[in-house]
């Protein structure tokens, strides 16, 4: 089976192996997805501006040719040389997935094939590469926080700018549901400071309109803080700034992370609520540290974890059913909220 876990991607892509003929990139994080997928086709050694050589196909695109794929696989280059077929917008499709497996059951030579898709369920086109011998496929998941700091460090590195604390507290509070969005962001800010040897505080929230702009901030005070009112403003502003469900359900798993080990802390060492969260590392962002010192005092460590497993099969289920992830979200939001009241 040749599946790559989210964090072995990066490795992986930075020297990647020739031995497979279809490289499938898929997951919830489509930024993410087209980065990699874009370095596939970098390291492929195959001249991307020349149109015998790289083929790109967009399975979506209204009546296009179904078994294009396959004719172009096999089809043999002009001037010879190794050739990349770049599909885009591919799923579960009964005609895409008897084409892949025909790819797969009988590799073209000299051709490299990278297939970008939204997240896929276990079976189906993501079941089909992980199990054949020619096939590879790449997970493209949330950034947590490691894979976070990695992306800032590498971006203000690369400008000769260092980062202040509050500000990487902010970033790291305010970034990872999408790659695109979060390194576009980072990158407006890099610009913004260029010149200057340090990126403040002030710098990213003049630059930063992420989640800030849509409301993050107050939906996660209201859910720690058990605020019914607040949480539907908060919900409803999110809603009409076209936040993404997906976005907000990681932003929120890593609070209740930090919640965990703050509570973990607060319980093993005897601390108050206030001297808890003032020793938390990493630090807590300045503007959220009252509500964390609020919810450390009354969600428990059990209660944190369950949180925690909630927000988990939320995500699970705004994955297995995109249609519906705004119900879901909303659903968890109240649940979560609710508990945060009764425990106050």
């Amino acid at each position: 089976m040749a599946q790559l876990k989210n964090h072995e991607a990066d490795r992986f892509i930075a020297r990647p192996d020739r031995d497979y003929t279809i490289y499938l990139v898929y997951g919830p994080d489509h930024g993410l997805v087209s980065e990699r997928a874009s370095a596939l086709a970098k390291g492929s050694g195959v001249p991307l501006d020349d149109p015998f050589s790289t083929i790109r196909i967009d399975a979506a695109s209204p009546g296009a040719d179904p078994e294009r794929l396959v004719n172009e696989a096999y089809t043999v280059g002009m001037f010879g040389g190794r050739r990349l077929i770049w599909l885009r917008g591919a799923g579960n499709d009964r005609a895409l997935l008897g084409q892949i497996d025909m790819l797969l059951g009988d590799p073209p030579a000299d051709t490299m094939i990278i297939v970008e898709a939204g997240d896929l369920k276990k079976g189906g086109l993501r079941g089909a590469v992980e199990k054949a011998p020619a096939g590879l496929a790449i997970a493209c998941y949330t950034d947590n926080d490691r894979a976070l700091q990695e992306l800032i460090d590498r971006t203000f590195s690369a400008a000769g700018l260092r980062l202040e604390l509050d500000a990487r507290r902010f970033l790291i509070d305010h970034l990872g549901g999408d790659r695109a969005a979060s390194r576009a962001e980072l990158d407006k800010i890099a610009l913004y400071a260029l010149g200057q040897p340090t990126v403040t505080l002030s710098d990213v929230q003049a630059i930063c309109g992420d989640a800030s702009a849509l409301g993050f901030d107050d939906i996660s005070m209201a859910v720690l803080t058990g605020d019914l009112k607040a949480l539907d403003r908060a919900v409803v502003k999110f809603e009409s700034g076209g936040g993404a469900p997906s976005a907000l359900l990681a932003i929120l798993t890593r609070q209740f992370q930090a919640l965990d080990r703050i509570r973990a802390d607060m319980d093993m060492q005897g601390k108050n609520p206030a001297a808890a969260v003032a020793h938390a590392r990493p630090p807590v962002f300045f503007a959220r540290r009252q509500a964390m010192e609020h919810a450390v005092a009354i969600w428990n460590a059990p209660a944190i974890r369950a949180g925690l497993g909630r927000l988990r099969e939320a995500v699970l289920q705004a994955r297995k059913s995109r249609h519906l992830e705004t119900d879901v979200l909303r659903m968890t939001l109240l649940a979560l909220t609710v508990q945060s009241a009764r425990r106050r």
